[in-house]
């Protein structure tokens, strides 16, 4: 065999190794590696993000603006940037602790659990959608349903049960997330009665602090018609690092 020709069989095999190395390993993914994959593509070690929230109702509208930081799964806060009214105000999670600066009284709360499926800010997310006291690698159980295709996506289809030692409101939650690209384009939330109460859309897949994430999600609480709350990601910065030590209810006040 010529030297060029034995180079391009060697190039061949490396791929066709490589592909079905890449098949087998994702046909061997667990339920629950498929939901952390997804979960730490739009989290990075850390992030550090510029994001737009609008709150759509039947009559009116309104937008907020925000930074977000996050470090894995224990620490993440929030600064409200606009407008004026809400300007300041900082949510903050540490480890299973969650605090709330609120900058006209100056004094944070300590938000219990009980509060964590009440709305956030007036949108249709709850307090544990977006400042995220559950985890949703550790505090559920995954089963794998099977495949659906989402938006021309092959998904794979997944349950998520609360373990009782969660405080979390849902009865279960499903979610769909693309097999390519680990991204969650669709959740759906279910009640103690086992009724649908919301449903999550995402979608707009970019590449954003170079991974691709969906930059815009949407929630539609379903005995609400005309409602819903949408969440834009303008830029976000991965795996910078972060200290420990700003995720403090001391550096709530200090946040600009």
């Amino acid at each position: 065999m010529k030297k060029k020709q034995f180079l391009q069989f060697i190039i061949g095999v490396f791929v066709c190794t490589m592909l079905f190395t890449s098949m087998y390993s994702q046909q061997n993914l667990s339920a629950k590696d498929i939901v952390k994959k997804a979960d730490d593509n739009m989290r990075g070690k850390t992030s550090q993000a510029d994001i737009t929230i609008k709150i759509i109702r039947p009559t009116w509208s309104r937008e907020m603006n925000m930074k977000a930081w996050s470090k894995g799964d224990d620490y993440s806060m929030i600064l409200v940037t606009s407008p004026a009214k809400e300007k300041g105000t900082v949510f903050l999670k540490r480890i299973k602790e969650v605090w709330n600066w609120i900058p006209s009284i100056e004094r944070s709360i300590k938000l219990p659990p009980s509060m964590m499926s009440q709305s956030w800010m007036g949108t249709d997310f709850t307090n544990d959608d977006l400042v995220k006291e559950a985890s949703s690698t550790v505090d559920y159980d995954h089963k794998l349903l099977g495949k659906e295709m989402i938006s021309d996506k092959d998904c794979y289809k997944i349950e998520m049960i609360p373990k009782p030692s969660a405080a979390i409101v849902w009865e279960k939650v499903i979610v769909w997330i693309d097999s390519k690209d680990f991204l969650q384009l669709k959740a759906e939330f279910y009640d103690e009665d086992g009724e649908l109460v919301n449903i999550m859309n995402s979608s707009e897949v970019k590449e954003v602090g170079g991974r691709k994430i969906t930059s815009k999600v949407e929630m539609f609480p379903i005995d609400k018609k005309g409602n819903s709350t949408v969440i834009i990601y303008n830029d976000i910065v991965f795996d910078k690092d972060i200290n420990d030590n700003f995720f403090t209810t001391r550096n709530m006040k200090k946040l600009k």
